[in-house]
């Protein structure tokens, strides 16, 4: 919810700075129509010129119109996340005056280990495996111990009297001999379920390092877009200035001015949207890592697990069900590099034994170097 909460905040910034380009731009259009207008009083410009002139101000008009309707809605659904009624919500307008925040050298794998998606199929896992156990505990015979004791006489009179003191104590074990072949299956289906959960983890897995690589790669390829766009954007407006002169000197048609005003306000709000693309960006890094990349933050066993009660139950301790599964290692251009094993089945009621091999990766260079160290809990 935090996480929708910034992105929302920073696209409701990146729109309202569109609007101000958007007003900027209409105050310079109504200028260059009162010029021509000055100009088609004095017998200089035509009829035409005055109307595209005109269509290109209300043109603007329209689409200055049209952003309040994004607006509206992201200001609303800003308000229903921080618990407020949207009706008696407002914010002024937002500006975006900070790049994204600069991406450490390394980022270590553990910092997926926050993620609640991970997590949750650890747990899932653990449970599992504790069905195999279950199921094979019905191949083990029951042992009951019991023990009587009291009075017994045919005298009602003498019922508690010493001599009338009775017990008995003794151990019973039954055992299946017969099943037709029932907890054969049953251990069966859960070794499949716990094999099924393995897999499913293994995909929460790849799909948190997706998503953390696809992140990487947007904001290194948008902060080369932006310098880009920028450098294209002083252009237009360069074109613009000199496309002006021009007009004023009679050497061309308003034609021409209207070509290099759309050119310059299209490039302008391209270098807003991109920088509003870099915050969302940045937004969704944090979230797939689980929530920042401060050391600090890392997980640790006295964080992430408590030990339940020890159980006495003969299959609280069972043997892998199913090897391990293989690492898993993913890498692209994004300069991310981790690998990391899925839980095995183990004894119960033990601590999960997550082990996670980091890699310190360079968002910049791409370049990768193991860790020296290991985080098992």
């Amino acid at each position: 919810m935090q996480a929708e909460l910034a992105a929302d905040y920073f696209s409701l910034a990146a729109i309202d700075m569109q609007s101000a380009i958007l007003d900027s731009a209409t105050t310079s259009y109504d200028k260059a129509l009162k010029l021509t207008l000055a100009r088609f009083n004095a017998g200089i410009a035509s009829q035409t010129d005055v109307a595209q002139a005109r269509t290109q101000l209300d043109s603007t008009h329209a689409q200055a119109t049209d952003l309040g309707i994004s607006r509206a809605q992201l200001e609303h659904a800003i308000a229903v996340l921080v618990g407020q009624a949207p009706a008696s919500f407002s914010l002024s307008s937002l500006q975006i005056h900070r790049v994204p925040p600069t991406i450490p050298v390394g980022l270590p794998s553990q910092l997926l280990e926050r993620r609640p998606d991970i997590a949750t199929e650890e747990r899932l896992i653990v449970a599992a495996n504790g069905q195999i156990g279950l199921a094979r505990a019905a191949y083990f015979p029951n042992i009951s111990l019991a023990a009587t004791g009291g009075y017994q006489s045919s005298v009602a009179s003498h019922l508690l009297s010493w001599p009338n003191r009775f017990w008995s104590i003794g151990a019973s074990a039954t055992e299946t001999l017969l099943d037709f072949g029932r907890r054969h299956a049953v251990s069966l289906q859960a070794q499949a379920a716990y094999d099924a959960q393995v897999a499913v983890y293994r995909q929460t897995v790849l799909a948190a390092f997706q998503e953390v690589e696809d992140n990487l790669a947007a904001l290194r390829l948008l902060a080369e877009e932006a310098v880009e766009q920028d450098a294209a954007t002083q252009g237009a407006e360069q074109s613009l200035s000199l496309e002006m002169e021009r007009y004023k000197a009679g050497i061309v048609s308003y034609l021409d001015i209207i070509t290099e005003q759309n050119i310059a306000l299209t490039n302008e709000r391209a270098s807003v949207l991109i920088l509003g693309r870099r915050m969302n960006a940045a937004v969704t890094l944090i979230r797939a890592v689980g929530g920042g990349w401060d050391d600090s933050q890392l997980p640790w066993p006295k964080n992430l697990y408590s030990p339940p009660a020890v159980s006495s139950a003969p299959a609280t301790s069972v043997e892998p069900a199913n090897p391990p599964v293989p690492d898993i290692s993913v890498s692209t251009a994004a300069a991310v590099a981790v690998s990391t094993s899925a839980p095995t089945a183990y004894p119960l009621p033990a601590a999960v034994p997550v082990s996670t091999t980091p890699a310190i990766v360079s968002p910049s260079t791409g370049t990768v170097s193991p860790s020296t160290s290991t985080a098992t809990h």
